[in-house]
C-alpha cells in the first residue's frame, strides 16, 4: 500500500514543482518591486533632478541643460575634486595596510595563542560601529587645539608646543584622514582576516621547506593568495570613502575655508544649505561616475577566475 502512495504523492508534487520552476518572475516579484521602489526610483528621480532647475523651496521645475552647465563649470569645483582625491587615496591606503597589519598580528596570535589576540581584534571593531557624527566628535576633543585638547595635552607633556590640528590648513587633511582611518581600518581588518584564514597552510609548509624567511613568506605566499581580497576591499573602502561626509561635517564642517570640504559634503551642503536640488543631483551623478570608474579599473586587476 505504501508503494503504491509514493507515486501518487510523487505525482501530485511535480505540477506544483514545475509550476514554480516555470514562473520564477512570481517568486521574484516582491524583490522586484521593493528594488524598483527604494532603488532605482530614486535612481531614475536623481538623473531626472539633473536636467532641471528644480530647488527645495518649492517653486516648480523646468527642464534644461543649463543646472549640469553650470555646476559643472564652478570654479570651486575643481578645488573640490582635489581634496576629494587627498582624502580618498591617504584614507583608502592607510585603511588597507593598517587593517591588513591588524589581521596579520591577530592571525599570528591565534596560531601562537597568545594572550590579548581576542582583545585586540574587539578593540579594532569597535571603531567600526561607532557612527561617524559620533566618531567625529571624539576625535575633534582630541585634536582640540588648546592646551587641554587630548593629543596636545600629550605634546605639553613632553615638552612640546601644541599644535592646530583643525585650524591649520597645512595639517587639518592629515587630522581628517587619521580620524577617517581610524574609523575604517576595522572593515579592511575583517576582509584580510578573513582572506588570511583561508590561505592553505600547505604553502607556508612548503615555503619553510624552501628556506624562505619571513618577509619572502609574506612577499611570495601571502600577497599572492590576498590579491582578490585586497582588490575587492580596495573597491568597497574606495566607495565608501567617496561618500563619507558625517565624520567630516561634525570634525571639520570642511573648514578651514574648503581645506576639508570633500565632493560629499559639498553635495550635502548644495542641497540642504543652498536648497538646490538640481545641482545637488548633478554632483551625485558626478560621484556615481567617479565611483563607477574606479571600480572598473580595481577590476581590470582581479584574477581571472574572482571575475567569472
Amino acid at each position: 500500500m505504501t508503494a503504491a502512495a509514493t507515486p501518487v504523492a510523487s505525482a501530485s508534487a511535480s505540477p506544483a514543482k514545475e509550476s514554480g520552476q516555470a514562473r520564477p518572475a512570481l517568486w521574484l516579484l516582491p524583490l522586484i518591486l521593493v528594488l524598483g521602489l527604494f532603488y532605482l526610483y530614486p535612481v531614475f528621480d536623481v538623473f531626472r533632478y539633473a536636467f532641471t532647475d528644480i530647488t527645495l523651496l518649492g517653486k516648480g521645475e523646468t527642464y534644461t541643460f543649463a543646472s549640469i552647465v553650470k555646476t559643472l563649470t564652478r570654479p570651486e569645483l575643481a578645488e573640490i575634486l582635489w581634496v576629494t582625491f587627498v582624502f580618498t587615496g591617504a584614507s583608502v591606503l592607510g585603511q588597507q595596510v593598517l587593517g591588513l597589519a591588524v589581521a596579520l598580528v591577530v592571525v599570528r596570535g591565534e596560531q601562537r595563542r597568545l594572550f590579548g589576540t581576542t582583545i585586540l581584534r574587539t578593540t579594532a571593531l569597535i571603531a567600526w560601529v561607532v557612527p561617524g557624527v559620533a566618531g567625529g566628535i571624539v576625535w575633534k576633543m582630541l585634536f582640540n587645539g588648546a592646551p587641554f585638547g587630548g593629543l596636545n595635552s600629550v605634546l605639553r607633556l613632553i615638552g612640546l608646543a601644541p599644535v592646530q590640528w583643525l585650524s591649520d590648513p597645512d595639517t587639518v587633511m592629515w587630522s581628517v584622514v587619521v580620524a577617517n582611518v581610524w574609523r575604517g581600518t576595522a572593515f579592511s581588518m575583517v576582509v584580510m582576516y578573513a582572506a588570511l584564514k583561508a590561505i592553505d597552510p600547505v604553502l607556508y609548509e612548503a615555503a619553510n621547506v624552501d628556506g624562505a624567511n619571513p618577509w619572502q613568506r609574506f612577499w611570495y605566499v601571502t600577497l599572492p593568495q590576498l590579491r582578490a581580497a585586497i582588490m575587492v576591499n580596495l573597491i568597497l573602502i574606495t566607495i565608501q570613502t567617496l561618500n563619507t561626509f558625517d565624520a567630516v561635517i561634525s570634525l571639520t564642517g570642511g573648514g578651514p575655508g574648503r581645506a576639508t570640504e570633500v565632493l560629499s559634503l559639498y553635495t550635502f551642503n548644495t542641497v540642504f544649505r543652498n536648497y538646490d536640488l538640481a545641482a545637488g543631483s548633478v554632483l551625485s551623478l558626478l560621484m556615481l561616475a567617479i565611483s563607477m570608474g574606479l571600480a572598473l579599473i580595481y577590476a581590470k586587476f582581479l584574477p581571472k577566475e574572482s571575475r567569472s
